[in-house]
Protein backbone atom coordinates (compact mmCIF):
# COMPACT_ATOMS: atom_id res chain seq x y z
CA UNK A 1 0.00 0.00 0.00
CA UNK A 2 1.09 3.55 -0.68
CA UNK A 3 1.41 6.25 1.98
CA UNK A 4 -1.80 7.99 0.86
CA UNK A 5 -5.19 8.86 2.34
CA UNK A 6 -8.19 8.98 0.02
CA UNK A 7 -11.02 11.43 0.71
CA UNK A 8 -14.34 10.54 -0.94
CA UNK A 9 -17.42 12.77 -0.54
CA UNK A 10 -20.74 10.92 -0.66
CA UNK A 11 -24.51 11.32 -0.64
CA UNK A 12 -26.51 8.22 -1.59
CA UNK A 13 -23.70 6.57 -3.55
CA UNK A 14 -24.51 2.89 -2.93
CA UNK A 15 -24.47 2.22 -6.69
CA UNK A 16 -21.06 3.79 -7.35
CA UNK A 17 -19.11 3.35 -4.13
CA UNK A 18 -18.37 -0.42 -4.21
CA UNK A 19 -16.43 -0.27 -7.50
CA UNK A 20 -14.70 2.93 -6.44
CA UNK A 21 -13.46 1.40 -3.18
CA UNK A 22 -12.49 -1.88 -4.81
CA UNK A 23 -10.33 -0.04 -7.34
CA UNK A 24 -8.14 1.46 -4.58
CA UNK A 25 -8.21 -1.44 -2.10
CA UNK A 26 -4.58 -2.47 -2.64
CA UNK A 27 -3.30 1.10 -2.99
CA UNK A 28 -4.79 3.25 -0.21
CA UNK A 29 -3.30 3.21 3.27
CA UNK A 30 -6.46 4.91 4.53
CA UNK A 31 -9.86 5.82 3.08
CA UNK A 32 -12.06 8.52 4.62
CA UNK A 33 -15.64 8.79 3.35
CA UNK A 34 -17.28 12.11 4.25
CA UNK A 35 -21.03 11.62 4.03
CA UNK A 36 -23.68 14.35 4.01
CA UNK A 37 -26.74 12.43 5.11
CA UNK A 38 -27.15 9.35 2.93
CA UNK A 39 -30.35 7.38 3.47
CA UNK A 40 -29.23 4.37 1.46
CA UNK A 41 -26.47 1.82 2.17
CA UNK A 42 -23.56 4.17 1.41
CA UNK A 43 -22.15 4.35 4.94
CA UNK A 44 -22.63 0.63 5.54
CA UNK A 45 -20.76 -0.21 2.34
CA UNK A 46 -17.93 2.14 3.29
CA UNK A 47 -17.51 0.69 6.78
CA UNK A 48 -17.77 -2.90 5.50
CA UNK A 49 -14.80 -2.32 3.20
CA UNK A 50 -12.67 -0.76 5.95
CA UNK A 51 -13.20 2.92 5.19
CA UNK A 52 -13.72 5.45 7.97
CA UNK A 53 -16.95 7.42 7.79
CA UNK A 54 -17.31 11.03 8.90
CA UNK A 55 -20.57 12.99 8.68
CA UNK A 56 -20.86 16.68 7.87
CA UNK A 57 -23.62 18.87 6.37
CA UNK A 58 -22.94 19.80 2.73
CA UNK A 59 -22.60 23.44 1.63
CA UNK A 60 -20.62 22.95 -1.55
CA UNK A 61 -17.93 20.58 -2.77
CA UNK A 62 -15.00 22.86 -1.94
CA UNK A 63 -16.05 23.53 1.64
CA UNK A 64 -16.91 19.88 2.23
CA UNK A 65 -13.55 18.67 0.99
CA UNK A 66 -11.60 21.34 2.85
CA UNK A 67 -13.53 20.44 6.01
CA UNK A 68 -12.30 16.88 5.55
CA UNK A 69 -8.71 18.08 5.14
CA UNK A 70 -9.01 20.00 8.41
CA UNK A 71 -10.85 17.37 10.45
CA UNK A 72 -9.82 13.90 9.24
CA UNK A 73 -6.46 13.89 11.03
CA UNK A 74 -4.53 12.94 7.91
CA UNK A 75 -0.99 11.81 8.70
CA UNK A 76 0.01 10.13 5.44
CA UNK A 77 2.49 11.84 3.13
CA UNK A 78 -0.04 12.10 0.29
CA UNK A 79 -3.76 12.90 0.04
CA UNK A 80 -5.99 11.83 -2.86
CA UNK A 81 -9.20 13.56 -3.96
CA UNK A 82 -11.51 10.94 -5.48
CA UNK A 83 -15.23 11.02 -6.31
CA UNK A 84 -17.49 8.03 -5.78
CA UNK A 85 -18.11 7.68 -9.53
CA UNK A 86 -14.39 7.53 -10.29
CA UNK A 87 -12.14 4.46 -10.38
CA UNK A 88 -8.42 3.90 -10.66
CA UNK A 89 -6.96 1.30 -13.00
CA UNK A 90 -4.01 -1.01 -12.17
CA UNK A 91 -1.91 0.76 -14.81
CA UNK A 92 -2.65 4.16 -13.29
CA UNK A 93 -1.85 2.90 -9.79
CA UNK A 94 1.49 1.58 -11.01
CA UNK A 95 2.34 4.93 -12.60
CA UNK A 96 1.24 6.86 -9.51
CA UNK A 97 3.34 4.64 -7.25
CA UNK A 98 6.42 5.31 -9.35
CA UNK A 99 5.78 9.08 -9.41
CA UNK A 100 5.18 9.25 -5.65
CA UNK A 101 8.46 7.42 -5.02
CA UNK A 102 10.38 9.56 -7.51
CA UNK A 103 9.11 12.87 -6.08
CA UNK A 104 8.94 12.05 -2.39
CA UNK A 105 11.62 14.59 -1.50
CA UNK A 106 11.48 17.30 -4.16
CA UNK A 107 9.19 20.22 -5.00
CA UNK A 108 6.71 18.16 -7.01
CA UNK A 109 3.77 18.41 -4.63
CA UNK A 110 0.90 17.36 -6.88
CA UNK A 111 -0.03 14.93 -9.63
CA UNK A 112 -2.71 15.62 -12.25
CA UNK A 113 -4.83 13.02 -14.02
CA UNK A 114 -7.29 12.86 -16.89
CA UNK A 115 -10.45 10.75 -17.12
CA UNK A 116 -11.92 8.30 -19.54
CA UNK A 117 -15.60 9.30 -19.50
CA UNK A 118 -18.01 6.36 -19.68
CA UNK A 119 -21.53 7.58 -20.54
CA UNK A 120 -24.54 5.27 -20.79
CA UNK A 121 -22.11 2.36 -20.68
CA UNK A 122 -19.95 3.60 -23.58
CA UNK A 123 -16.49 5.10 -23.37
CA UNK A 124 -16.65 8.52 -25.03
CA UNK A 125 -13.56 8.87 -27.20
CA UNK A 126 -14.50 11.96 -29.22
CA UNK A 127 -16.31 15.24 -28.86
CA UNK A 128 -15.38 16.06 -25.29
CA UNK A 129 -12.40 17.55 -23.59
CA UNK A 130 -11.54 15.66 -20.45
CA UNK A 131 -9.90 18.26 -18.27
CA UNK A 132 -6.95 17.31 -16.13
CA UNK A 133 -7.59 17.34 -12.39
CA UNK A 134 -5.02 17.73 -9.65
CA UNK A 135 -6.17 14.77 -7.58
CA UNK A 136 -3.09 13.63 -5.64
CA UNK A 137 -1.03 16.04 -3.54
CA UNK A 138 1.31 16.07 -0.57
CA UNK A 139 -0.67 16.46 2.62
CA UNK A 140 -0.89 20.05 3.83
CA UNK A 141 0.00 21.56 0.46
CA UNK A 142 -3.30 21.25 -1.45
CA UNK A 143 -6.77 22.74 -0.93
CA UNK A 144 -9.87 23.22 -3.06
CA UNK A 145 -10.74 26.71 -4.36
CA UNK A 146 -13.75 28.21 -2.57
CA UNK A 147 -16.03 28.27 -5.60
CA UNK A 148 -19.55 26.96 -6.14
CA UNK A 149 -18.65 25.28 -9.44
CA UNK A 150 -15.57 24.34 -11.46
CA UNK A 151 -13.52 24.14 -8.28
CA UNK A 152 -9.92 22.95 -8.61
CA UNK A 153 -7.26 21.74 -6.23
CA UNK A 154 -4.52 24.34 -5.87
CA UNK A 155 -1.08 23.98 -4.32
CA UNK A 156 0.30 26.43 -1.80
CA UNK A 157 3.83 25.66 -2.95
CA UNK A 158 5.77 23.58 -5.43
CA UNK A 159 4.61 22.27 -8.78
CA UNK A 160 2.65 19.41 -10.28
CA UNK A 161 3.37 16.71 -12.86
CA UNK A 162 0.97 14.74 -15.06
CA UNK A 163 0.13 11.07 -15.48
CA UNK A 164 -0.13 9.39 -18.87
CA UNK A 165 -2.60 6.77 -17.67
CA UNK A 166 -6.23 7.77 -17.11
CA UNK A 167 -8.78 7.03 -14.43
CA UNK A 168 -12.36 5.99 -15.26
CA UNK A 169 -15.30 8.31 -14.66
CA UNK A 170 -18.52 6.32 -14.80
CA UNK A 171 -21.74 7.06 -12.95
CA UNK A 172 -23.95 3.96 -12.66
CA UNK A 173 -27.04 6.04 -11.91
CA UNK A 174 -29.68 6.70 -14.58
CA UNK A 175 -30.44 9.65 -16.87
CA UNK A 176 -33.05 11.03 -14.47
CA UNK A 177 -30.33 11.42 -11.87
CA UNK A 178 -27.90 12.84 -14.46
CA UNK A 179 -30.43 15.51 -15.53
CA UNK A 180 -31.04 16.45 -11.91
CA UNK A 181 -27.29 16.75 -11.38
CA UNK A 182 -26.93 19.01 -14.44
CA UNK A 183 -29.72 21.25 -13.11
CA UNK A 184 -27.90 21.39 -9.76
CA UNK A 185 -24.65 22.27 -11.53
CA UNK A 186 -26.34 24.93 -13.68
CA UNK A 187 -27.60 26.87 -10.68
CA UNK A 188 -24.15 26.91 -9.13
CA UNK A 189 -22.50 27.90 -12.41
CA UNK A 190 -24.97 30.73 -12.87
CA UNK A 191 -24.14 31.99 -9.38
CA UNK A 192 -20.39 31.91 -10.09
CA UNK A 193 -20.92 33.73 -13.39
CA UNK A 194 -23.09 36.46 -11.84
CA UNK A 195 -20.58 37.00 -9.06
CA UNK A 196 -17.75 37.16 -11.62
CA UNK A 197 -19.58 39.87 -13.60
CA UNK A 198 -20.09 41.80 -10.37
CA UNK A 199 -16.44 41.52 -9.44
CA UNK A 200 -17.18 39.35 -6.42
CA UNK A 201 -15.76 36.02 -7.57
CA UNK A 202 -12.54 34.35 -6.48
CA UNK A 203 -10.96 35.34 -9.79
CA UNK A 204 -9.95 33.41 -12.88
CA UNK A 205 -7.00 31.48 -11.55
CA UNK A 206 -5.78 29.48 -8.65
CA UNK A 207 -2.06 29.83 -9.19
CA UNK A 208 -2.15 27.29 -12.04
CA UNK A 209 -1.58 28.43 -15.62
CA UNK A 210 -3.81 25.73 -17.12
CA UNK A 211 -6.72 26.62 -14.84
CA UNK A 212 -6.29 30.33 -15.53
CA UNK A 213 -6.08 29.73 -19.29
CA UNK A 214 -9.24 27.62 -19.37
CA UNK A 215 -11.20 30.19 -17.39
CA UNK A 216 -9.99 33.04 -19.57
CA UNK A 217 -11.40 31.20 -22.59
CA UNK A 218 -14.66 30.57 -20.78
CA UNK A 219 -15.21 34.10 -19.47
CA UNK A 220 -13.25 35.98 -22.13
CA UNK A 221 -14.52 34.13 -25.21
CA UNK A 222 -17.46 31.80 -24.62
CA UNK A 223 -19.50 34.09 -22.38
CA UNK A 224 -18.95 37.01 -24.75
CA UNK A 225 -20.79 35.15 -27.52
CA UNK A 226 -24.57 35.73 -27.91
CA UNK A 227 -26.63 34.05 -25.19
CA UNK A 228 -28.26 30.76 -26.29
CA UNK A 229 -26.50 30.84 -29.68
CA UNK A 230 -23.26 29.97 -27.92
CA UNK A 231 -24.60 26.61 -26.73
CA UNK A 232 -25.49 25.66 -30.32
CA UNK A 233 -22.01 26.70 -31.45
CA UNK A 234 -20.44 24.59 -28.71
CA UNK A 235 -22.53 21.56 -29.68
CA UNK A 236 -21.61 21.88 -33.38
CA UNK A 237 -17.92 22.30 -32.50
CA UNK A 238 -17.71 19.22 -30.31
CA UNK A 239 -20.17 16.98 -32.16
CA UNK A 240 -19.07 17.79 -35.73
CA UNK A 241 -15.59 19.26 -35.71
CA UNK A 242 -14.34 17.23 -32.72
CA UNK A 243 -15.96 14.09 -34.19
CA UNK A 244 -18.40 13.41 -31.40
CA UNK A 245 -20.70 11.70 -33.93
CA UNK A 246 -18.25 8.78 -34.08
CA UNK A 247 -19.41 7.69 -30.61
CA UNK A 248 -22.82 6.63 -31.89
CA UNK A 249 -26.12 7.26 -30.16
CA UNK A 250 -24.42 7.64 -26.77
CA UNK A 251 -22.10 10.26 -28.25
CA UNK A 252 -25.06 12.21 -29.60
CA UNK A 253 -26.90 12.10 -26.27
CA UNK A 254 -23.82 13.20 -24.34
CA UNK A 255 -22.83 16.03 -26.68
CA UNK A 256 -26.36 17.34 -27.11
CA UNK A 257 -27.31 17.10 -23.45
CA UNK A 258 -24.04 18.50 -22.11
CA UNK A 259 -22.85 21.02 -24.68
CA UNK A 260 -26.26 22.15 -25.99
CA UNK A 261 -28.91 21.50 -23.29
CA UNK A 262 -26.81 22.07 -20.18
CA UNK A 263 -25.12 25.21 -21.51
CA UNK A 264 -28.53 26.59 -22.60
CA UNK A 265 -29.86 25.82 -19.11
CA UNK A 266 -27.05 27.87 -17.59
CA UNK A 267 -27.95 30.73 -19.95
CA UNK A 268 -31.62 30.46 -18.96
CA UNK A 269 -30.70 30.74 -15.29
CA UNK A 270 -28.43 33.72 -16.02
CA UNK A 271 -31.29 35.43 -17.90
CA UNK A 272 -33.71 34.72 -15.06
CA UNK A 273 -31.29 36.10 -12.47
CA UNK A 274 -30.72 39.25 -14.50
CA UNK A 275 -34.47 39.81 -14.82
CA UNK A 276 -35.47 39.19 -11.20
CA UNK A 277 -32.21 39.58 -9.25
CA UNK A 278 -33.26 37.16 -6.52
CA UNK A 279 -30.91 36.57 -3.58
CA UNK A 280 -28.78 33.46 -4.07
CA UNK A 281 -29.83 30.39 -2.16
CA UNK A 282 -27.38 27.67 -1.18
CA UNK A 283 -27.96 24.68 -3.42
CA UNK A 284 -26.84 22.23 -0.74
CA UNK A 285 -26.14 18.66 -1.77
CA UNK A 286 -27.72 16.82 -4.67
CA UNK A 287 -31.09 15.39 -3.65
Amino acid sequence: MADVTFIILTKNEEQNLPDCLESIRSFAARVVVVDSGSDDATCEIARRTGAEVLSHPFENYARQFNWALDNAGIDTKWTFRLDADERLTPALIAELTALMDAHAGDDVNGITMEAWLVFMGRRIRHGCRNKRKLMLFKTGVGRIEDRRMDEHTVLSSGRSVSCRERFIHQDFKDMTHWIGKMNWYATREMQDYIEYTRGKSAGLGGGDAAITGTRRKKYGVYYRLPMFLRSWMLFVYYYIFRLGFLDGKEGFVFNYMYHRWYRALVDAKILEQRKFNRPFEETGDLK
